[in-house]
C-alpha cells in the first residue's frame, strides 16, 4: 500500500477516514494543527490549493478528496473483504445505498434546511422531502436492521454517523423522535476503533461548532 496521509479538520468529515483506518488497522499519517481549524486548513491548502477541503488525502503521489470515494477506493484495493457485506448479497445493495445516501441525500438536505431555518425558523413541515423525512428513512431501516450494512458493522455506518450526529447536535431534527438511531449511535461510538479515532483526531473535543437552531420543524405529516 502506498503511503497514506490524511489532512484533517477536527470534528469534520475527515474523521471518517481516521476511523476507517483504525478499524482496518492499516498505517496512515494524520496531519492537522491541534485546536486550530485555520491552521489545519492552511496545511490542506498547501497540498490541495485547487480544492482545499477535509478530508484531503495523499495516496502515494495522488491527491484525493471526497470521503465516500476514498473509503470505497481503500476498501476495494487494500481491504476487499472488510467492512462491507458480500458483493453478491442483498445486504450489499443496501450498504452501497447508505454509503451514498449519507452525503447525496441526507447531509445535503440537512445543510440546506439548516441554512434556511437559521434565518427563518420553520413553523410547519415542507411539502417536499425535508430533514425529518431523510432522517426518518434511516430510522425506519434501523427498526429492521442492526447496522446500515445489515447485520454487521460496515463502512456505511462510518459514513452515516457524521450527518446523523449533525442532525441532532444542531437541533435540525428532534432527537427524541428517533430512538433507533440513538441506540445505533451508542453502539457505533462504543467501538474501540472509534474511541481511538477520537483520541487521535479530536483530542480536545469539538472546536468551531456551528450554532444550534432555535427550533426545528414540527413533527408530523408534510403539508
Amino acid at each position: 500500500m502506498p503511503e497514506l496521509t490524511i489532512y484533517h479538520l477536527e470534528g469534520r468529515r475527515s474523521e471518517r477516514l481516521v476511523w476507517l483506518m483504525e478499524e482496518l488497522n492499516l498505517p496512515y499519517n494524520l496531519v492537522f494543527e491541534r485546536g486550530s481549524l485555520a491552521g489545519s486548513m492552511a496545511k490542506i491548502k498547501a497540498v490541495n490549493p485547487d480544492m482545499p477541503m477535509a478530508p484531503t488525502v495523499t495516496l502515494g503521489a495522488q491527491v484525493l478528496v471526497e470521503s465516500g470515494a476514498i473509503i470505497e477506493l481503500l476498501l476495494g484495493r487494500y481491504a476487499p473483504n472488510e467492512l462491507h457485506p458480500p458483493i453478491d448479497s442483498d445486504e450489499y445493495a443496501s450498504y452501497l445505498m447508505w454509503m451514498h445516501y449519507a452525503e447525496g441525500s441526507l447531509a445535503a438536505r440537512l445543510i440546506a434546511d439548516y441554512r434556511t431555518w437559521l434565518k427563518e425558523p420553520p413553523t410547519e413541515r415542507s411539502r417536499l422531502v425535508d430533514s425529518e423525512a431523510t432522517v426518518q428513512f434511516a430510522e425506519n431501516y434501523l427498526a429492521k436492521n442492526a447496522w446500515f450494512g445489515g447485520e454487521d458493522f460496515s463502512a456505511a455506518d462510518i459514513m452515516m454517523l457524521f450527518p446523523l450526529t449533525l442532525a441532532t447536535s444542531l437541533n435540525i431534527v428532534d432527537e427524541a423522535q428517533f430512538p433507533k438511531i440513538a441506540l445505533w449511535k451508542e453502539k457505533a461510538v462504543a467501538r474501540p476503533a472509534y474511541k481511538r479515532m477520537l483520541e487521535k483526531a479530536r483530542p480536545d473535543g469539538m472546536i468551531g461548532m456551528l450554532p444550534k437552531l432555535p427550533s426545528h420543524a414540527p413533527a408530523g405529516p408534510r403539508r
